[in-house]
């Protein structure tokens, strides 16, 4: 049995919205493709590396010590909670960025606060969203400009803003978006447990293989559906918030 036990619960944010019949959707493109990279990448300077979301505190209670528990624990959280919550909701949020419905985006951005299930994982969250903005301002996205400093930003919110800008097919955004997830748990995870390089890869390789059908569950299910409950998760990071010595933020 893993250590981070789900199952899912319904929920919505407001009255449930459905997208207008879009075109059949592009391939991915070959700039398209150096797009995602680009903001997929652990070099994209936002401060990712700062985070742990739960993680170090799981390590510290003895849950993930090893390169075995650390796949399920990461497995737990890539493949089971975001496609419950974040896929959905970037789904969505990638439709209303593409009509300029900016009212339905802070609707789904504060549903996704609200659903952050301890005070760090907030604050993490708004703070990889502003970093994204500052990003996204950079390259020349003038739209990202008004959630420099607004307490509703979120990373779904602006990386899925970054896909429909650049023109990205939302499922391959969304394969990127568990891709960098994935990449900065076990980051953290070789910091946390006597794990080495290569171990590293193994676990990204076992995960990686998982992500087109967690991204397929999670794009056919329904925004208003969205939700999940992870108690290992919740509580690691509600512990987390009052360790004394610790590597990460959260």
């Amino acid at each position: 049995m893993t250590t981070l036990s789900l199952a899912s619960r319904g929920s919505s944010p407001g009255d449930a919205w459905e997208p207008a019949v879009q075109p059949p959707v592009p391939d991915l493109t070959d700039l398209g493709l150096l797009r995602l990279l680009q903001i997929a990448s652990p070099a994209l300077p936002i401060g990712a590396f700062a985070y742990s979301q739960g993680l170090e505190q799981a390590s510290l209670l003895g849950w993930v010590s090893d390169e075995r528990s650390a796949t399920e624990w990461i497995s737990g959280v890539v493949t089971e909670v975001l496609p419950r919550l974040d896929l959905p909701v970037l789904a969505e949020l990638y439709q209303a960025w593409s009509v300029w419905d900016l009212p339905r985006v802070r609707s789904l951005s504060q549903f996704l606060h609200a659903c952050r299930e301890s005070a760090e994982l907030t604050a993490e969250d708004r703070h990889l969203g502003a970093a994204l903005a500052r990003v996204l301002v950079g390259l020349g996205v003038s739209e990202a400009e008004p959630w420099l400093a607004d307490p509703d930003a979120t990373f779904v919110t602006l990386f899925s803003l970054a896909a429909s800008h650049f023109g990205i097919p939302l499922r391959s955004a969304a394969l990127g978006f568990l891709f960098t997830v994935l990449e900065n748990q076990v980051a953290a995870a070789t910091r946390l447990i006597p794990i080495g390089h290569i171990a590293a890869q193994r676990i990204i390789g076992q995960v990686l293989v998982r992500l087109p059908a967690a991204v397929t569950r999670g794009l056919e299910l329904p925004c208003s559906a969205a939700g999940f409950l992870a108690p290992g998760l919740a509580v690691a990071s509600a512990l987390h918030e009052t360790t004394y010595s610790r590597l990460f933020r959260s």
